[in-house]
């Protein structure tokens, strides 16, 4: 005998939780069913002694991730800055160059061109998509048919531009530009709040942490839900050919509801049978998403050492042999258990999937010291209900407490031609001697630097 509720949401991570915390805040009656053996899908706190906390799955938020940073406010969850005080490093070509602001500045003046035009065009493009409909884009057909290699490849000039722009695609989203339709990446930054916001820490996406792990939040939002969360609940079969839907778990059980809410990756939709099926077309479309490829690795130390030599903690690493692309100070915010927190993307993920817990390590640690110019990178420490369509896309207003400040670009970066604008400009008999007057000028009156 089926169990009937008024809504039953298929999977516990946050999306699925927040939408059974207003539909039971609305006085609906509703079930949560999650296959594994706790909530919070992507993100995962693991808490030992060793560690105190730490983040497993998803873990930044901020300015313009205005739900979440309301959500968060309500259960009682704090927020930290993740350090950036120091100088970060942008390691290239085997040397480490400590800089401030998002982006590593660019001191030869055609990669700094080619850069500028490649930030500039995206966000430029990103304006043309729709948020809510990025079918509906101008171009839409034309991007979705042009994958992000296309487009950094018809975009960039210089290798230097070319690698970058790799890079951005691989910490983004964790596959790499061939992999991703353009007009897909290019309506997920301008979600993020545009280039400079999606890769920031301070202002942006990277810029903080929660007190206590990010689990926090689907954990508290069932405690609230009490015995309507069900765990180790996986759903198997859905039956929508009656008045009612009716949702069928592994182990049997029936539940019985007016609306089905499905809250997991597309993916995992497709181990569910659907009666009716679903359209072809629906499942043709998630066989062709693939999730993407990341390991995160979080190695602890005796101390903060990097801030010792005027580093946050933050390294971009640009070296095809290079484990990791993207560091953090992953320290807690009141200094204890000092650690540095990379990211293994995309195809150096698969690549590396292999090695052994120590393998990883000793890489990590090795690629560490040589970054950071300092021997003590190499001593570890620890071992490791129905609504009006009118609310579903009503804006939330931003948080007091994380706001959005305003990304600003200079007069030169909204006017400097592209490489192939100044070409076609100039000429190329003037173009060497043209280029070096403009970086010498640009140079002298601090406009390489990006705000």
């Amino acid at each position: 005998m089926a169990e009937k509720y008024d809504v039953v949401v298929v999977g516990g991570g946050i999306s699925g939780l927040s939408a059974a915390k207003l539909l039971t805040e609305s006085g609906l009656n509703v079930v949560v069913l999650e296959a594994n053996d706790r909530v919070g899908g992507r993100t995962f706190t693991v808490r030992n002694k060793q560690v105190k906390y730490v983040d497993l799955g998803g873990a930044y938020v901020g300015p313009t991730q205005n739900r979440l940073l309301r959500l968060s406010k309500e259960l009682g969850i704090e927020t930290y800055k993740v350090n950036e005080v120091e100088h970060l490093i942008h390691h290239v070509k085997g040397k480490s160059y400590p800089f401030k602001g998002p982006f590593p500045p660019m001191w030869n003046p055609l990669a700094y061109l080619d850069y500028n035009n490649l930030w500039r065009t995206m966000d430029e493009m990103g304006k043309e998509i729709p948020s809510e409909a990025p079918w509906k884009a101008p171009h839409a057909e034309e991007w979705d048919k042009m994958t992000m290699q296309d487009f950094i490849d018809k975009i960039c000039w210089t290798n230097a531009a070319k690698s970058f722009a790799t890079l951005f695609v691989n910490v983004d989203v964790t596959s790499e530009p061939h992999e991703v339709s353009a007009l897909w990446f290019l309506w997920y930054v301008k979600q993020c709040g545009g280039t400079t916001r999606i890769f920031s820490t301070t202002n942006g996406g990277q810029e903080r942490k929660f007190v206590g792990g990010s689990g926090q939040i689907s954990e508290k939002i069932m405690e609230r839900l009490g015995g309507r969360v069900k765990l180790r609940k996986p759903v198997v079969r859905i039956d929508q050919s009656g008045e009612s839907v009716v949702v069928e778990t592994l182990d049997h059980e029936l539940y019985e509801g007016k609306y089905v809410i499905s809250a997991i990756p597309p993916a995992l939709g497709l181990k569910i049978h659907f009666s009716p099926p679903l359209p072809p077309m629906r499942n043709q479309l998630i066989n062709r998403i693939p999730m993407g490829s990341v390991i995160k690795c979080i190695v602890y130390y005796k101390e903060t050492f990097w801030r010792k030599k005027g580093y946050c903690g933050t390294m971009i690493i640009e070296d095809e042999d290079a484990a990791i692309g993207l560091t953090l100070d992953d320290t807690k915010p009141d200094g204890s258990f000092p650690a540095i927190i990379g990211f293994i993307l995309a195809r150096k993920c698969r690549r590396l999937t292999g090695l052994t817990k120590e393998e990883r390590k000793t890489r990590l640690c090795e690629l560490y010291a040589k970054v950071l110019g300092s021997e003590e990178a190499l001593h570890i420490l620890f071992a490791m209900r129905k609504i009006p369509d009118s609310e579903i896309w009503k804006p939330e207003p931003e948080s007091v407490d994380v706001p959005a400040l305003p990304i600003t670009t200079t007069f030169w970066e909204r006017n400097l031609p592209s490489v192939p604008g100044l070409l076609k400009l100039i000429g190329f008999s003037t173009f060497f001697t043209s280029v070096a007057v403009a970086g010498l000028f640009a140079y002298k009156k601090g406009l390489l630097v990006r705000n």
